[in-house]
């Protein structure tokens, strides 16, 4: 083949490459994108417009991490904070009880150091990642806030080498701590009846877990927010329904003494933690998410 026409080739090529690297720089919307090789490990994103790069919410669904989808995600939220410039990710994780702890957070984790290896791509401010979710997506995103950093600067893997701190969260009706010895004194006996207490280590009924504790102790330990605050971790934002809820089964897992215990230790070592619910007295700076993501992501 003759230099020029090669040339020319080469020049084409480079041209169409230019052109598809352009559209989809212009891209808002990605669905369906793998952080990790298991099926369940993919995320959504939208991205934000806006000059600079912009700060990202990452939703982590609820469902006892048991079920849930992040086609949850409220197409009306997204547009509520992409009009301030903050883009919006929804993630899906491996469940329990088939992939128990430390699966489904872990697999949060991952997410928000994949998100930062798309910094580039995604228009991305590093430093500027929220989280946020309810119930086990809840804990989940707590567990983050308060946990040291789990970036891996010698990995292999360029995601894990990527660091898991974020900026703030806020949690609705989140469990912060799940271990069935702590929060039956929080809340009573019936909290220990909803499967994802039990589900969550692999056991399949509340006797088995009660039974067999002393085999799940260290991972209920390690995966309750709760022991890892200190008051050098984020902003935290909690919010809850009545704070008079009756002890049942539905109500139980969601109680809002979790958040209660959580404020007091937070208030006890300096942490930045603010909770609202129902007829909660103390005077609040912060009462509602997108005006608490607007201080902390955007100033």
């Amino acid at each position: 083949m003759k230099p020029l026409l090669i040339f020319f080739l080469l020049f084409v090529l480079g041209l169409l490459g230019t052109i598809v690297e352009c559209k989809d720089s212009k891209k808002s919307e990605f669905l369906d994108i793998p952080y990790g090789k298991d099926p369940s490990q993919k995320l959504d994103f939208w991205k934000a417009p806006g000059k600079g790069r912009r700060p990202v919410i990452i939703k982590i669904h609820g469902g006892g991490w048991m079920n849930g989808d992040k086609r949850s995600a409220s197409k009306k939220e997204i547009a509520k904070y992409a009009a301030l410039g903050i883009s919006y990710a929804s993630i899906n994780y491996r469940h329990v009880p088939r992939n128990p702890l430390p699966a489904p957070v872990h697999d949060a984790a991952r997410a928000v150091q994949f998100i930062r290896t798309k910094a580039k791509e995604w228009n991305i401010n590093k430093n500027k990642i929220g989280l946020t979710g309810d119930s086990a997506g809840a804990c989940s995103a707590i567990w983050i806030l308060l946990h040291d950093d789990l970036k891996n600067s010698k990995s292999k893997d360029p995601v894990l080498r990527e660091s898991t701190r974020v900026s703030c969260a806020v949690a609705g009706a989140g469990q912060t701590s799940i271990d069935p010895k702590v929060i039956e004194k929080w809340i009573g006996p019936k909290v220990l009846e909803h499967s994802m207490i039990f589900s969550s280590v692999g056991a399949k009924s509340k006797d088995e877990m009660l039974r067999k504790y002393k085999s799940y102790q260290k991972l209920y330990k390690e995966f309750s927010p709760i022991n890892h605050l200190d008051k050098n971790d984020p902003p935290l934002l909690l919010l809850y329904g009545s704070d008079n809820e009756p002890d049942t089964r539905g109500k139980a897992i969601h109680h809002f003494k979790f958040g209660l215990k959580l404020k007091e230790a937070s208030d006890k070592v300096g942490h930045e933690c603010y909770l609202r619910s129902g007829s909660y007295k103390k005077k609040q700076k912060y009462r509602y998410d997108i005006n608490f993501f607007k201080a902390m992501l955007l100033k």
